[in-house]
């Protein structure tokens, strides 16, 4: 479970002041907990808490970007232009230096508009096998490309931290075929991420949803809700 939460920020991923930063802030000082409730498709359901901390502005090989930091043991540096906001590099605690993204991963590209689209990869991290070894589907399939879009503007939000209005809807899709049993034979699984974006507070709620129901594999939903911020 915690392999699969901290492979999550992964999804989340400036130069000078950001652009605009109020819908995922990255100046030093916020802090932000998380409750991250997965439930599997047999009915177990696992919760586990995450925080992630701002820590500002660093000197990176490719120029200056905004340090976050997950208490999963990753750090993420991110950038804030023109283009949107996107990470450049991330380290965990047993690198002793940051790796660079072989390309921007946007966690939100301008403009800010529905229909504002953009591609990045990402993996399997609820779907199992049943049987077989290794069980998770991820090491087969690390880098499966998803399709990411604005999908609304001015949403109201719910979480056990408030009530948030002015809020962003981002919604990613990909496929990974798989085979599903011998009855189906080949299948696309879907993948799909839900994510919320509030102004002034930054993401407040991510969906990931997985299923399979399939006699080969197991999947489910994993739900990461803000219960504090500051």
């Amino acid at each position: 479970m915690k392999r699969a939460a901290a492979l999550m920020f992964v999804l989340l991923a400036g130069c000078g002041a950001p652009q605009d930063d109020s819908l995922f802030p990255l100046d030093a000082g916020h802090r932000w907990a998380y409750d991250i409730t997965t439930e599997w498709e047999n009915n177990v359901v696992e919760h586990e808490p995450r925080v992630i901390e701002t820590l500002g502005r660093e000197h990176l090989e490719s120029g200056e970007a905004w340090r976050r930091r997950s208490d999963s043991g990753v750090d993420y540096w991110l950038k804030s232009d023109t283009l949107g906001i996107y990470r450049v590099a991330t380290k965990n605690d047993l690198q002793e230096e940051p790796e660079a993204d072989k390309e921007p991963r946007f966690v939100l590209k301008a403009p800010v508009a529905v229909g504002t689209s953009w591609r990045a990869s990402t993996t399997a991290y609820l779907l199992r096998r049943r049987q077989e070894f290794p069980r998770e589907i991820r090491h087969g399939h690390p880098a499966v490309p998803m399709q990411y879009r604005i999908e609304a503007l001015g949403e109201k939000v719910s979480t056990r931290a408030g009530q948030f209005t002015d809020c962003i809807r981002v919604q990613g899709q990909a496929a990974l075929r798989l085979f599903a049993d011998p009855v189906v034979g080949w299948k696309d699984m879907p993948l799909v991420t839900t994510e919320w974006y509030c102004a002034g507070v930054g993401l407040v709620k991510l969906v990931r949803e997985e299923p399979a129901e399939s006699t080969f594999l197991t999947g489910g939903k994993l739900t990461m809700e803000l219960v504090d911020w500051r």
